[in-house]
């Protein structure tokens, strides 16, 4: 089934909303069709625009998703737009539910160790029937590790890939080749979410599209990474010209 694509700064989206992404994820664990997920806010977008070995990798995904405000409104700048945020969290939590319902099987890779062993501790208390096969934290010999050979010999339906950008990307496409089946999704600081290390904004920031504002509030360190959002407003005005051009 193709969907169709919103296309912003070269980085073909998926036009599609967050319970039709979770169903569509559904059908394909259950079809056992290997699957490669980029959920992309403007930091991602801007990040391929820089690097075009990151833009190539990213591109290898089977689906891109508008993880960001910034990414929703540029669409919308466009006259493409998207019909709302597929957040690489909420996809968690739905794809956790459906894994609790249907015993799909799971393998977390990424974190520190402590906050790698409180997130699976968080998903074996909440999602009791949901089966982590297995786990490994983030740091490790990139060229000399058996993680990948791991995973294929456990046959996850699901595996969440928290090493941050880029480098949850680069070993999602790397190493999908070797495996038969499965959801790879690069999830980035959800881990830290699930183990109660940093709290996702209340509903009504995230209803009013300020949840990077909380997030900038409560970790003022975040401060260089929003740098990047005036930067890529002035880029989508730039495709917006060249396309009436």
């Amino acid at each position: 089934m193709n969907h169709k694509q919103v296309t912003i700064l070269g980085v073909p989206f998926t036009h599609t909303n967050q319970n039709d992404f979770v169903q569509l994820l559904k059908q394909r664990i259950e079809s056992e069709q290997k699957t490669f997920v980029v959920t992309a806010n403007p930091e991602i977008v801007m990040k391929a625009n820089e690097d075009s070995n990151y833009m190539d990798t990213i591109k290898q995904a089977n689906y891109i998703v508008a993880d960001g405000i910034g990414v929703v409104k540029a669409a919308k700048i466009l006259n493409q737009p998207l019909p709302e945020r597929v957040t690489g969290y909420d996809t968690v939590m739905d794809l956790l539910n459906l894994a609790n319902e249907h015993r799909y099987r799971i393998y977390l890779l990424g974190a520190k160790q402590e906050v790698l062993e409180k997130a699976v501790n968080k998903i074996n208390t909440k999602y009791p029937n949901a089966n982590i096969v297995g786990s490994h934290n983030g740091y490790f010999d990139w060229n000399h590790n058996q993680i990948a050979e791991e995973v294929a010999s456990l046959q996850p339906d699901i595996v969440l890939v928290a090493l941050g950008l880029p480098r949850q990307e680069q070993w999602i496409a790397q190493h999908i080749a070797n495996f038969n089946k499965g959801i790879f999704i690069g999830v980035g600081g959800v881990f830290d979410a699930l183990a109660g290390e940093v709290k996702r904004a209340p509903e009504i920031w995230q209803k009013l599209n300020l949840e990077w504002f909380y997030r900038l509030v409560k970790q003022p360190s975040r401060w260089k990474r929003m740098l990047v959002l005036p930067h890529f407003v002035m880029k989508i005005y730039g495709q917006k010209v060249k396309g009436r051009k």
